[in-house]
């Protein structure tokens, strides 16, 4: 079976939401973000078979949705999903350090870069959000889809 996408306006860009079957997300993409999806030659356009989810990133970006509830499509290695678990105990408004997530994962401090890089290939950006990881200083650091989508979801979610 082919990928099923779609994509829908957001005031981070045009989203382009996959996954494998209706309603099932495997990734988000914002424009330009490195490492992001693209749409393959095999990937079918299917609207309605998101519709769920775009009512609920409708909501979040309206500042009603606290909490994303859809079915997800995880691929990775056994530590990125690791990684990605630990992610998305995040709470809105809330933010770690990259050290912190490492802790959260159960991973050594030893492990902070590879836990870095993990955060880094999160195909479902603001759905598990991985832009709620700073620096240790407190700083904006490293986010795929750019710092000012990075800083604007920030701020949209109380934490400036």
């Amino acid at each position: 079976m082919s990928t099923l996408y779609t994509t829908h306006p957001s005031p981070l860009g045009e989203l382009l939401l996959a996954g494998p079957e209706p309603g099932v997300l495997a990734s988000v993409t914002v424009p330009g973000q490195k490492g992001g999806a693209r749409v393959l030659p095999d990937w079918r356009r299917d609207d309605a078979a998101f519709a769920g989810v775009v009512r609920q990133f409708d909501a979040y970006f309206a500042g009603e949705l606290k909490e994303f509830d859809v079915p997800l499509a995880v691929r990775g290695s056994e530590f990125r999903r690791r990684v990605w678990s630990a992610l998305e105990r995040i709470p809105l408004g809330a933010t770690v350090t990259y050290g912190e997530l490492t802790a959260m994962a159960g991973l050594g401090p030893r492990a902070v870069r590879a836990v870095g890089g993990a955060v880094g290939a999160n195909p479902l950006t603001v759905v598990r959000p991985c832009h709620r990881v700073i620096g240790a200083n407190g700083t904006l650091t490293g986010y795929a889809g750019g710092l000012e989508r990075k800083r604007w979801l920030l701020t949209h979610e109380g934490v400036f």
